[in-house]
């Protein structure tokens, strides 16, 4: 079933400035408060402390707000005639009111799991922090932020951020599981997100295909059997390496209305803010302004959540004064669906005809030549003045499994404005998500070593000039990113890479179709065209922001990489981006400046480096305080080219 979308722009700002509260926050269950971080004190903010509580959401599923909410009206209901659910809050703030900042932090959580302070506090874990090591650096602390999580996907891990929602009784219909096992065997297991309404084998269709543009096939020696209802176990047919592509089509139940989660999003901010309309007793005091990150999967949710037109309340207020949507590239998100899995996105190989990749892509308003639709992620926002102001920020890994150059540039290749309102940065090499301090490391399913650059110490300087801008209306730097108008970005067929081991590399691009997702599985429609960034000798991306080591490299950072042998080789693979260090000394086989021609020694490196950092701190684009930590990782990595 394909998922609906927010309502028409014109009938939702009548119906949220009406100021009829029919989504609200009726209870607060405060579990525990506790000192955070082991009781460690940051800066001249001092102390944390920690609270976990429930939230209770009730919406009325009859209200022209909720309209987009796919099979609210079949939820079950309260004695009010309302749908009710609750999400687990998570909630930092500084344990002297004083001191706090007046900001409210919150991260979507990804996977039920934190991730901004792995790319803001330079921390380890990707829990809710507790112990003293997972405040990392003490960033968003030292700024005295009020950090909050709120659940909203359905079948995460216990341990993580979770939503309760109610399951819808009686809705039957298709779903499909698709696995890519990526290690040999004779059999293997799939786990399904929904339960099988029928055991009947012949009531569901096990395919297997070599790679996306291969048609689903059943060869001799494919069988599976239900070994639950929710879980089947597949015999694997010789002759198909370790990389294809399983899709098992079936009949499920158990849905439930994931739209809610847009809500539940929605509200608990609009609550925690101080928005008219809630019904518990806020425990936050002081917040006046909001900031929200997303980042990968989040960052979707977070796109498809100002797209759908939660950004309002249902009092017309708005809930994130500032939006940070971190590597989401082009797409939305797999959720406001009848059998949503809002864990899956496409890329080139793996999931790649999911839903939550289609038309609006970008924040200006732009037609479609495939689909004659006109319209763009912000058009639901204009209309009811409820719009944040949005930093979206992409590495080159989105740029060949993201399609983001859709984000600046129309599908028939215009660069595009964007609004006032919207910067667009690009880290140029940079691949999907990493930690600080990481090393490039070879990977079984990949042929080139992984890329080990983390977009942090930029993303550090976005967070604050975010802050500037929303409180002070201060212009944060200019959009950073690959246009044809600078001449940045190129058709995939133009590209030039240069030649490392005797071969120029010719990597896929996870093409774009006009998909039809009301059958299992999809069909396929026209296809888009396909850019990428320009690069220099070095294979390096133009047109966005170097992070030091890129502008001063000791190698090529690509954000793409591919599949090795018995692996779907020459597939895209996944996320981790390629580091190729440059040769010592010229080779016959590399076209690249060997590394000693490019710096007479060590120091020369650091200096190089020293100057890159300076620059990007003279553009508001690298924070003075993490020169010293970029210096020392440069060290690192030139003690094992000059030893």
């Amino acid at each position: 079933m394909r998922g609906k979308h927010a309502l028409p722009a014109v009938l939702l700002a009548a119906t949220v400035l009406s100021g009829n509260a029919n989504a609200r926050v009726t209870g607060f269950q405060i579990q525990s408060t506790s000192p955070a971080f082991e009781g460690a004190t940051f800066a001249d903010t001092g102390a944390y402390e920690r609270i976990d509580a429930i939230a209770t959401i009730a919406v009325d599923p009859d209200a022209p707000a909720n309209a987009g909410i796919v099979d609210l009206d079949k939820a079950p209901r309260n004695a009010k005639g309302e749908v009710e659910f609750t999400t687990e809050v998570f909630i930092l703030r500084p344990a002297d009111a004083k001191k706090q900042s007046p900001f409210l932090f919150y991260e979507v959580p990804n996977r039920g799991r934190n991730l901004s302070f792995t790319l803001l506090n330079r921390a380890q874990a990707s829990g809710v922090p507790a112990k003293a090591e997972d405040a990392g650096d003490g960033f968003l602390m030292n700024r005295g932020s009020t950090v909050v999580w709120s659940g909203w996907q359905f079948d995460v891990p216990e341990a993580g951020i979770n939503i309760t929602l109610p399951k819808l009784p009686g809705v039957k219909g298709t779903s499909r599981e698709q696995m890519i096992f990526d290690k040999p065997g004779e059999t293997g297991k799939i786990p399904l997100t929904y339960a099988a309404a029928d055991l009947d084998p012949s009531k569901a269709r096990l395919t297997v295909r070599a790679t996306p543009e291969d048609a689903p096939a059943t060869p001799e020696g494919l069988t599976f059997k239900y070994v639950s209802n929710t879980e089947i176990e597949i015999t694997r047919p010789a002759g198909l390496d370790a990389g294809a592509i399983y899709d098992f089509v079936y009949p499920a139940e158990g849905s439930v209305p994931l739209g809610l989660a847009f809500a539940a999003t929605r509200d608990v901010i609009s609550f925690l803010r101080g928005n008219e309309g809630h019904d518990a007793e806020n425990p936050l005091t002081g917040i006046k302004h909001t900031v929200g990150m997303g980042i990968s999967q989040s960052g979707r949710f977070l796109r498809d959540f100002i797209y759908q037109g939660f950004n309002a309340d249902e009092g017309g207020h708005k809930v994130f004064d500032g939006a940070m949507a971190h590597i989401a590239g082009s797409r939305k998100s797999f959720t406001n669906y009848r059998f949503a899995q809002p864990g899956r996105y496409s890329r080139q190989h793996e999931d790649h005809d999911y839903p939550g990749d289609q038309f609006p892509f970008t924040y200006a308003l732009t037609t479609d030549p495939l689909t004659n639709r006109r319209e763009s992620i912000l058009s639901t926002c204009m209309a009811t003045d409820t719009c944040p102001k949005i930093m979206h920020s992409d590495t080159s890994t989105e740029f060949w499994q993201g399609r983001a150059y859709l984000v600046s540039t129309s599908p028939e290749g215009e660069p595009l404005a964007m609004p006032d309102n919207v910067r667009l940065y690009f880290l140029a090499g940079a691949p999907h998500f990493n930690g600080w301090g990481l090393k490039s490391e070879m990977s079984k399913t990949c042929v080139n070593p992984t890329n080990p650059l983390s977009a942090a110490p930029v993303m550090r300087a976005l967070y604050a000039a975010m802050e500037d801008w929303v409180a002070e209306d201060k212009a944060p730097p200019a959009s950073r990113y690959p246009t044809f108008s600078d001449e940045t970005l190129v058709k995939l067929d133009d590209l030039k890479l240069p030649i490392i081991d005797g071969v120029a590399a010719r990597p896929k691009f996870n093409t774009l179709r006009v998909m039809d997702h009301s059958v299992q599985p999809p069909l396929q429609g026209a296809t888009y065209a396909e850019y990428v960034p320009a690069v220099d000798k070095d294979g390096i991306p133009l047109g966005g922001i170097r992070l030091p080591a890129v502008a001063a490299p000791l190698g090529s950072y690509a954000g793409w990489n591919l599949r090795a042998k018995d692996f779907a080789e020459g597939e895209l693979c996944s996320l981790t981006g390629s580091y190729q260090p440059f040769p010592a000394t010229a080779a016959a086989n590399d076209s690249r400046t060997p590394v000693k021609a490019r710096y007479k020694d060590q120091q020369a490196y650091l200096d190089a480096v020293k100057v890159a950092a300076d620059g990007l701190i003279a553009e508001g684009l690298m924070l003075s305080g993490d020169t010293g930590y970029v210096l020392e990782s440069a060290k690192a990595d030139a003690g094992a080219v000059w030893k």
